[in-house]
């Protein structure tokens, strides 16, 4: 397996997207350590291994200092940290105060750069990567999430410097995801009609699955990306149809 040896961290990784990617890694062949507030639910696991788990609140710089510290104690070496923690409840700007929608911001771009100061050195020693999980809410514009958008573009922007400063020790990447079919999915897209609907507005015919965005961080994090950084991979299944060429009245197909 190609990523024998390689010690690997997924910052929220005991559910939905992150548990994804932590199984991919998994079954790539690498050591896995996940990170959340609160332990699975279930283990994370995949072709009969499991990733350990360490509680942590990443918006605790001293503890963020420790967790790392501690996996490199433990297994002797980092060679990927995939920032994928964050996510934001639908909100109004309007309907609560900034300080509310600070701490978004907090956890979705302040809190992968504590993550990755941390990481550093032992990521310089290996020679790894930083994975950052990005939206496309940070390309557009995201009413209801705005400062989730808002940190998402800052994260992609984030990147692309942290490319340039820390090469050519370490690559830094960033993927830009669509909408993901996980256990949260209903609070977004409704019941199953609901996500079978929104589905059929992708290209490709369906929200993606967590183990889709997993395949393309385990290739970001491998030899066959080695000379792939400050790049954002797009991970959206076509897009979205713009709006307008339902609304326009020519060009319509028979």
């Amino acid at each position: 397996m190609e990523l024998n040896g390689r010690v690997v961290v997924v910052t929220g990784g005991t559910r939905g997207v992150g548990a994804g990617i932590a199984r991919s890694f998994l079954a790539a062949g690498a050591q896995v350590v996940v990170c959340a507030r609160r332990p699975p639910e279930d283990p994370v696991e995949a072709e009969g291994r499991k990733a350990s788990f360490v509680p942590l609140d990443l918006r605790d710089p001293a503890a963020v200092q420790d967790f790392f510290e501690a996996v490199a104690a433990r297994h002797g070496r980092l060679d990927c940290l995939v920032n994928n923690a964050g996510g934001t409840p639908y909100r109004l700007l309007g309907e609560s105060g900034a300080q509310r929608h600070a701490r978004v911001v907090e956890l979705n771009l302040v809190a992968p750069m504590t993550a990755s100061l941390a990481a550093r050195p032992w990521l310089r020693a290996a020679g790894g990567s930083v994975v950052m999980i990005g939206s496309v809410s940070g390309t557009r514009p995201s009413p209801g999430t705005a400062a989730y958008g808002a940190a998402k573009a800052g994260l992609e922007n984030l990147a692309r410097s942290m490319a340039v400063e820390w090469a050519p020790e370490v690559r830094v990447n960033t993927l830009v995801l669509g909408m993901v079919r996980t256990e949260l999915a209903h609070l977004h897209y409704g019941d199953e009609a609901g996500v079978l609907a929104v589905g059929a507005t992708v290209p490709l015919g369906r929200l993606a699955d967590p183990s889709d965005v997993g395949a393309a961080a385990v290739f970001l994090a491998s030899d066959r990306a080695a000379y792939v950084s400050g790049a954002s991979l797009l991970v959206h299944g076509g897009g979205e149809r713009p709006a307008f060429l339902d609304a326009a009245t020519v060009n319509k197909e028979s």
